[in-house]
């Protein structure tokens, strides 16, 4: 058996470092999908609702209780992504920058997380693709996502960041919580620990508004 343990982590590892040409779209350890093969960076976006106020760390967070705005939009190749809060199922919403080194450490803590413990079924997770800057290190961002076996369902915002200027983006990593009923129920930025991420899947699960206390770092827009 430790013969086995060992050899699936020797192999997980070289997925995670093999290289830009790791396949997309199989099944991953957790039950996702490991994001799709493509080299789309951008993609068109339609927002639906009222966009939500920027995050600022305010207690309370003016967006908390607001309808999120739904999201259609397509995947690194060209497939449809829909991100809508509307359907009756409590949801969390990741926003990522290639660039950011604190995207960088929280994709594979995340990964990690879901492959010992699986995807969610009582709770929706996608993540957005955005601030792409092919100047500022670590792109395409799909690639860097197959490498890290990223199994959430993820969506590239256009060149204008139209997904995350709905959502409130300030700072990456950043979450957004949504209740069953469409509602925001909480937002964070920063690095997560992982009781942090535990504590905001049980925020959406029951739809109670909570806080994360204080994050980890977090990279500035444009910073």
């Amino acid at each position: 058996m430790l013969v086995v343990l060992l050899a699936a982590g020797i192999a997980l590892l070289a997925t995670r470092s093999s290289g830009d040409d790791v396949a997309g779209g199989g099944a991953s350890p957790s039950g996702g999908t490991v994001v799709p093969s493509g080299d789309r960076s951008t993609g068109p976006v339609q927002v639906t609702g009222s966009a939500l106020p920027a995050f600022s760390q305010a207690t309370p967070d003016p967006a908390v209780g607001q309808p999120a705005p739904g999201l259609v939009g397509e995947s690194f190749d060209g497939e449809a992504v829909r991100i809508d809060p509307g359907d009756g199922r409590p949801k969390i919403v990741m926003f990522l920058a290639h660039w950011c080194p604190h995207c960088q450490k929280e994709v594979p803590r995340l990964t990690d997380w879901l492959e010992a413990n699986g995807m969610p079924t009582d709770v929706d997770l996608y993540a957005v693709s955005t601030a792409v800057a092919p100047d500022r290190g670590n792109y395409p961002p799909g690639a860097w996502l197959r490498r890290e076996a990223w199994p959430v369902p993820t969506m590239l915002d256009d060149q204008d960041q139209a997904a995350a200027s709905a959502y409130g983006l300030s700072s990456f990593p950043y979450f957004v919580v949504i209740g069953a009923d469409g509602r925001v129920v909480g937002r964070a930025s920063g690095e997560l620990s992982t009781s942090q991420w535990e504590a905001l899947l049980e925020a959406a699960r029951t739809g109670s508004s909570t806080s994360t206390g204080e994050t980890g770092p977090a990279s500035e827009v444009g910073g």
